[in-house]
């Protein structure tokens, strides 16, 4: 009994003590962000047709819709060009900041904001990728996803070296105690451009409030029975605010039991993530083992075909042409996902099995087309690779920036003294 009470204990302290996965989550933050960043992007010619105005999915279509299931867009709030231009760009902005991990909690419900608002604007676009990125949009806003490979880390490393320094400073001149380059006892210093945000996003929120939107209510049409929109952006909003002031005027225990209740989200975030990955596919491989086609192994045959699935013609025709290859393709397709949630007990069998689901997703993108599905697919699976992968990763990108910036920081000296003697020879 004292056994099992120990390990529980052990449990418990580890979730509610440190935020687990911090270079998945983080993954995770650029992964998406980029995949959805490259879709905004390629389809920005098409926007107004896809999103706006100009598509056969119009405005007031979408308004009625949204209004019986609920879903939450910032399009149905007006109809005007400019709105729709103005919901896009911060789709855009909010998607390189998160990528670049600035201001993440901030960045990661305004990412949301734009995911939502333009997919549920015109629902019948989406394909599986777009479902992907809908869900790890929001699951996103809970986790800590910029404590590694980020602004905010790099920032908040200078700052416990601005802190450190500051207070070596202080031990040497016996200055008065609790006086640092932060502010008095005060690591954090006043952050102006938090601040700054932080009003900027709630008057945007009063004003929204103000004008009545319907999908901007406290206890209806909401993410959760009984919870509004409105309830969960002022949350987020408040939360944001007494973070901050926290850490500037009581970092002791306060403080502490803040980390506690945002490790328990995150880590929650995290394990509902990697559900749903098991989920999806899990119901992907049952649903195909019921169909015919997937049970006699010429399912592949069929897309190969099609016109819309053939990017490159001429690979489609070899690999259609070859039936013992669009049969290990069929079955092996099958196998992998019903077989994916089953290897998570062995660490060995899944990381292999990992590496092969991304090998596959990759393969989907080049002879199918579908490369944001893929792509999203992939980020999804990234919450399970191992740490120590990621953190080599991070190493080798690392040692290959620093090489890089090397490399410039000698070259503009050299380029300075060749331009130097070349005036000299000008007459």
């Amino acid at each position: 009994m004292s056994t099992l009470t120990t390990s529980l204990a052990r449990g418990i302290d580890r979730v509610t003590g440190s935020p687990l996965g911090r270079y998945q989550a983080a993954v995770i933050r650029i992964g998406i962000s980029f995949v959805w960043l490259c879709f905004l992007i390629r389809e920005w010619p098409n926007r107004h047709e896809m999103y706006g105005t100009d598509g056969p999915w119009n405005w007031e279509m979408a308004r009625r819709l949204t209004a019986d299931n609920h879903a939450f867009t910032a399009l149905v709030w007006s109809d005007s060009g400019l709105w729709f231009e103005t919901v896009y760009a911060l789709a855009l902005v909010a998607s390189v900041l998160l990528l670049l991990g600035w201001r993440t909690r901030t960045m990661s419900v305004l990412f949301m904001i734009g995911v939502l608002s333009l997919q549920n604007r015109s629902v019948f676009l989406g394909d599986g990728g777009d479902n992907v990125i809908h869900l790890l949009s929001l699951y996103l806003v809970l986790t800590r996803c910029g404590l590694v490979w980020s602004l905010d880390a790099r920032r908040a490393r200078r700052r416990a070296r601005a802190a450190a320094a500051a207070q070596k400073a202080e031990e040497k001149t016996e200055e008065t105690p609790g006086e640092t380059a932060g502010g008095k006892g005060n690591p954090v210093g006043h952050d102006v451009c938090g601040i700054v945000l932080w009003a900027l996003c709630g008057l945007a929120l009063a004003v929204v409030q103000a004008a009545g939107h319907s999908r901007m209510m406290w206890t209806t049409n909401g993410p959760l029975p009984g919870l509004g929109w409105a309830a969960v952006f002022w949350g987020l909003w408040l939360v944001q605010g007494l973070w901050w002031c926290v850490r500037r005027y009581a970092p002791g225990e306060p403080r502490a039991v803040l980390n506690v209740f945002a490790d328990l989200a995150h880590n929650a975030a995290m394990l509902v993530i990697m559900a749903e990955v098991c989920l999806i596919y899990a119901t992907a491989g049952w649903y195909k083992i019921q169909g015919s086609r997937w049970q006699d192994g010429t399912a592949l045959y069929y897309p190969l075909h099609l016109d819309y699935f053939a990017p490159w013609p001429e690979l489609s025709r070899v690999l259609a042409g070859n039936s013992v290859m669009v049969l290990l393709l069929s079955y092996g397709t099958v196998a992998v996902q019903v077989a994916f949630p089953f290897t998570l007990l062995n660490r060995r069998v899944k990381n292999v099995l990992l590496g092969v689901m991304m090998i596959e997703h990759l393969g989907i993108a080049v002879a199918l087309g579908l490369p944001f599905f893929s792509l999203a697919m992939i980020v999804a699976d990234a919450v399970f690779l191992p740490t120590s992968f990621l953190k080599r990763l991070g190493s080798s990108v690392g040692r290959v920036r620093e090489r890089v910036l090397a490399g410039r920081t000698e070259a503009v000296p050299q380029q300075r003294e060749g331009e130097a003697a070349a005036r000299t020879l000008v007459p």
